[in-house]
């Protein structure tokens, strides 16, 4: 009989374990094939041209299964993400929505509201058809509530408040190149479309202007358009440019009479206004008459809610407002798997702002950041070498993140109370609406991990469970990169290598 001896030497992830010598033996055997098979796959992948930093750590035994430079601190592009997503889940819980006010200054007499109507909004991210059929759901259910209350006339304008949040609507961080694209929407508090519309382009006469629609309808889009339609066979190139995401752009060149509808999908810079716009014609569209204009409250000075420091408004002696209906989000347990799985940069940055104003009183980038590094800290015991913190997306190349600092929040995810809701957002292997790569391997199915990819930086961080069911955290990160390709395809071997891991498991005194 083999005698017991106790594993007391174990790395700080290790749990004190009773096992026999041949176990052990046939353990550090089974570890060191899965360290050697890891380390061909990443000197295959050009180490002395590119950074990388890998961890992986068994979550049942505790032990490192394989390291290389998992305190080097590094772009960890969207596995930003896992902290966004994991201090939402701590601070606001699974089943927290996001509320959109429909409030009143005025009294209702005869039909008529004499007053204002005000859109407050706090964040909410999926008034758009992504989750819903339309955008516009939310706005045609408040004006189905005044149809109720009888109103068919407001004598005052319809307001947009979106001073719950503060700041910036970008990043200063975040670069130039890209902020005219979808991933780059700028952050309010009072998001439309996901701050996003869709331009198509159909050729006109020949000699007309190419003829501009606007997806959702109702949104208004500043554009010069000096773009020609010209006869079929005709050379054609069309342009659209805008310089600053927050100014107009313009349509230029020919687009060829029979050709195919062109797309380009654009962010709005001024997300308020196009959702006050859009309410505003939803009412016609509903029957009721608004005599006065559209108009927005920008500041939180003079906001009768925000000012007042107030999460939920309310009727109160201090505000002339109160409630006439409320729209309310998906719970954020739905909404991060859209956060993960579509990489989703505008959810996680109003999650940000939102972190930022219940923890601190500031919903801002700078707020946001500041309550992420407390999370990272005094919640889940992470020193400060670890990460560095500038957005909640992972869209700055300036985040720092080390691996060590995605296997241990894992590992406090793995033992918290919202872990089901957490591990359902990550994007699952093989899976061809979530993530799409090593199809019919032993990670097929089981592998759940947030991609990462900004230029020349790539990124995978997740949980995998072995051949005998063992659970393994792990984060694969690389900059410095010639082909984000090739790395992905190294992050894949790797998963399904750790997938593959089999050892014996530990025997207990007793058994």
């Amino acid at each position: 009989m083999n005698r017991l001896v106790r594993a007391i030497a174990l790395p700080s992830f290790a749990l004190a374990l009773w096992v026999t010598a041949s176990e052990i033996e046939a353990r550090l055997l089974d570890v060191a094939s899965l360290r050697s098979e890891v380390t061909r796959l990443l000197q295959g992948a050009g180490l002395r041209n590119s950074d990388w930093g890998v961890l992986a750590v068994s979550l049942e035994h505790g032990d490192t299964l394989f390291a290389l430079d998992p305190d080097r601190a590094l772009a960890p592009a969207s596995n930003q993400k896992l902290f966004t997503t994991a201090a939402a889940l701590h601070y606001l819980g699974p089943d927290y929505r996001f509320p959109t006010f429909l409030l009143t200054d005025g009294k209702i007499q005869g039909g008529i509201l004499e007053g204002d109507l005000v859109l407050y909004g706090t964040g909410d991210p999926a008034i758009s058809d992504r989750l819903l059929d339309s955008p516009s759901i939310p706005w045609q259910a408040f004006a189905s509530e005044l149809r109720r209350l009888g109103i068919h006339t407001v004598t005052g304008s319809v307001v947009a408040d979106a001073s719950f949040f503060q700041g910036p609507s970008r990043s200063p961080s975040w670069s130039d190149r890209y902020l005219n694209d979808w991933y780059a929407a700028p952050v309010s508090a009072l998001t439309f479309s996901e701050n996003v519309a869709t331009l198509h382009f159909r050729a006109g006469e020949p000699g007309a202007p190419a003829q501009v629609t606007v997806v959702p309808e109702g949104v208004e889009v500043p554009m010069f358009n000096s773009s020609v339609s010209v006869a079929a066979g005709s050379r054609s190139s069309l342009m659209l440019v805008r310089d600053d995401p927050d100014g107009p752009m313009e349509l230029r060149g020919q687009i060829q009479a029979g050709s195919r509808v062109i797309s380009r999908v654009i962010t709005i810079s001024d997300p308020a206004a196009v959702a006050v716009s859009v309410f505003r014609t939803v009412l016609r569209d509903e029957g009721i008459t608004v005599r006065g204009s559209v108009d927005q409250i920008r500041s939180a000075d003079t906001s009768p809610l925000t000012r007042s420091q107030v999460l939920a408004p309310a009727f109160q002696k201090s505000s002339p407002l109160r409630t006439l209906a409320v729209h309310y989000s998906p719970p954020l347990r739905e909404l991060i798997q859209v956060l993960n799985k579509q990489s989703h940069n505008l959810y996680a940055e109003l999650l940000l702002f939102t972190l930022g104003r219940v923890t601190r009183g500031d919903a801002s980038f700078r707020g946001g950041t500041v309550a992420l590094e407390e999370y990272l800290s005094a919640v889940v015991g992470l020193g400060g070498q670890h990460y560095n913190i500038e957005d909640g997306s992972g869209l700055s190349p300036l985040n720092r993140a080390t691996p060590y600092a995605f296997v241990h929040l894992l590992r406090h995810v793995a033992a918290a109370d919202y872990a089901e809701s957490f591990w359902a957002s990550l994007p699952e292997a093989g899976n061809r609406r979530e993530l799409r790569r090593m199809y019919q391997t032993a990670a097929a199915g089981n592998l759940r991990a947030k991609t990462g990819t900004i230029r020349r930086v790539s990124a995978l961080s997740g949980i995998v469970r072995s051949s005998e069911g063992e659970r393994i955290l792990f984060s694969i990160l690389s900059n410095g990169l010639s082909s984000t390709a090739g790395a992905k395809r190294v992050e894949d071997a790797i998963g399904i290598e750790l997938a593959s891991f089999s050892r014996p498991s530990a025997t207990s005194v007793g058994e």
